[in-house]
């Protein structure tokens, strides 16, 4: 039987924080002893699994909480391509409100919490009535809100979205910046926490812009150029700290990373390959500094080039894009923790226990 509140995470826009943060508050609750139900109620982006569409980021909590998936209890709603026609054309076709409704009665029946995990920015889902807001309503939770770090940007975004909240009767219980810069914390903690205080909303915490998080892996940047991996495939999780162009090869990136994305014509990448060992053996760099390289348009590769690749384990990737294309291309990609990121996992959960005030939000869920 339920001891809490249900806890809704919501967000002031996509790639806030949203799972990093739903990640964090499920494992440590776990932690504190507490039997806790994870749900992604509204989902955009899905999976099948055993013929069935779950949303991605349900696929990652089961494996995290150690449950099996069952889709009516865990995504209940799929927005997928073709659902806001489907709706506006029979809006009655479905009962949305009845299925999360059942989803909740059954998830609080066997958990002392139920963590529910937002969609993008707080009005998605508005055009089939199951925005963030009204689906909170729906779930009887109460809302932790994630917003990214500044100050004036910061309480602007969070007034006009905590509004539809207010607008719903939906209690907030908090607010968690998240993405702070380290040297900006103090005041960003002052000003933005000034402005909560005098709305009546708790600041649960804030958590520093962290970097390594952002970093993709091989196998996005493959997809996002639309590539092939034709050596080293086994190595696709890789992760890309920063990009150099092959024909900008900088001393002081190869020094100061192991996780660098060459992104070179094919018909440059001998010339490039050996730029790189020459300034690493005059330099005192020991570890091949790459991580992956992106060889693009037509070319040959010598033998002393695939040596260095297979001796460093580097994937490749070909793709029939120009260099500039596949750089801007990989610039645009979104990055999200999946169970291929262990490693973000880890420090998602290490960034919400160590930055967020976690009895504050239990206190204000008891029931």
């Amino acid at each position: 039987m339920k001891k809490y509140k249900n806890i809704y995470v919501a967000a002031t826009s996509q790639h806030v924080g949203k799972t990093t943060s739903t990640l964090g508050l499920v494992s440590a609750y776990m932690k504190k002893g507490l039997k806790v139900g994870y749900c992604k109620p509204v989902g955009q982006k899905f999976l099948d699994v055993q013929h069935l569409r779950v949303d991605k980021d349900t696929i990652l909590f089961a494996d995290l909480i150690n449950f099996e998936i069952i889709p009516e209890l865990h995504s209940p709603v799929i927005l997928g391509p073709g659902a806001t026609e489907k709706y506006l054309d029979a809006p009655g076709a479905q009962d949305l409100y009845g299925i999360l409704y059942k989803a909740e009665k059954s998830l609080s029946l066997y958990n002392d919490i139920v963590i529910y995990e937002g969609t993008g920015h707080p009005g998605v889902g508005s055009v089939a009535d199951v925005s963030n807001a009204k689906v909170a309503k729906i779930l009887d939770a109460g809302v932790v809100m994630i917003v990214e770090g500044g100050i004036g940007s910061t309480i602007d975004m969070l007034n006009m979205t905590t509004a539809l909240f207010r607008e719903e009767q939906v209690p907030v219980i908090g607010v968690i910046i998240n993405k702070v810069l380290p040297e900006k914390s103090e005041k960003v903690k002052h000003y933005v926490g000034k402005w909560l205080d005098a709305k009546g909303l708790p600041l649960l915490g804030l958590m520093p812009y962290e970097k390594t998080l952002a970093y993709p892996l091989i196998r996005t940047v493959s997809e996002a150029v639309k590539g092939v991996v034709t050596y080293n495939a086994d190595y696709d999780d890789n992760k890309v700290e920063s990009i150099i162009a092959g024909s900008l090869i900088d001393l002081k990136e190869l020094k100061s990373s192991q996780d660098l994305l060459l992104v070179v014509a094919t018909r440059s990448i001998n010339d490039a390959i050996k730029k790189i060992e020459i300034m690493a053996t005059n330099h005192g760099i020991s570890n091949c500094p790459l991580s992956g390289i992106v060889a693009t348009g037509e070319g040959q590769m010598d033998k002393h080039t695939i040596k260095y690749i297979e001796k460093n384990n580097l994937p490749l990737i070909r793709t029939e894009l120009d260099t500039y294309g596949a750089v801007l291309r990989i610039s645009k990609i979104e990055v999200k923790i999946n169970r291929s990121t262990p490693w973000k996992i880890n420090m998602a959960i290490d960034l919400i226990e160590n930055n967020v005030d976690l009895d504050l939000i239990l206190n204000m869920s008891k029931i």
